[in-house]
């Protein structure tokens, strides 16, 4: 006879819980999920940061989430499998937070008027981003009130690009060298 599956976790419940637990490990929980796998629990949990998270501080946060998840009297003696993960690129910009760690990043809106923007987030606050619209980067303000959704896009030639612009300001800076040289030099 198979093993009876654990049941369900409240949601909200296990969501206060762990928390403060990724605050303490240097993250903001994000996003979380409970479902059953068999006999076991797979307890996904979604972290991020400003500046985004590494490797190394995934693995802070599963160990210090699994430490706590043994110690949760509500979890039982079910078994489970823990996966902590970063939010992809395609995931929804619905937060102030999202909007700031997006700086600097593509981004397609649909607007709840009708239509869609795409542009470059430049800035953002508590009320509204504002996006580098066009070949001439006109600034848009968008407040999040007008936004029905919005994601990042992918862009495949933007390294190449950021690492063209660091060499130009390498090759500037060596230019600048010279010359701070030759003026020595006289």
């Amino acid at each position: 006879m198979s093993p009876t599956a654990p049941p369900r976790l409240d949601r909200q419940k296990l969501r206060a819980f762990l928390e403060p637990v990724v605050e303490r490990a240097g993250a903001e929980l994000e996003d979380l999920t409970e479902q059953r796998a068999g006999s076991r629990r797979l307890i996904r949990v979604v972290v991020d940061r400003d500046g985004g998270v590494s490797m190394d501080d995934v693995a802070d946060v599963t160990r210090a989430v699994s430490e706590a998840l043994d110690g949760y009297a509500a979890m039982g003696e079910a078994a489970y499998v823990l996966e902590v993960t970063s939010p992809g690129i395609d995931r929804p910009l619905t937060e102030p937070r999202h909007w700031r760690r997006a700086r600097g990043r593509l981004v397609k809106a649909t607007l709840k008027a009708g239509g869609e923007v795409e542009g470059r987030v430049s800035a953002s606050d508590e009320h509204g981003v504002t996006l580098l619209v066009g070949e001439r980067d006109k600034e848009r303000v968008l407040p999040y009130g007008e936004i029905a959704k919005a994601r990042m896009q992918v862009e495949f030639n933007r390294a190449a690009e950021d690492a063209d612009d660091s060499a130009l300001d390498d090759e500037s800076d060596e230019d600048a060298r010279s010359d701070d040289e030759l003026d020595d030099e006289s």
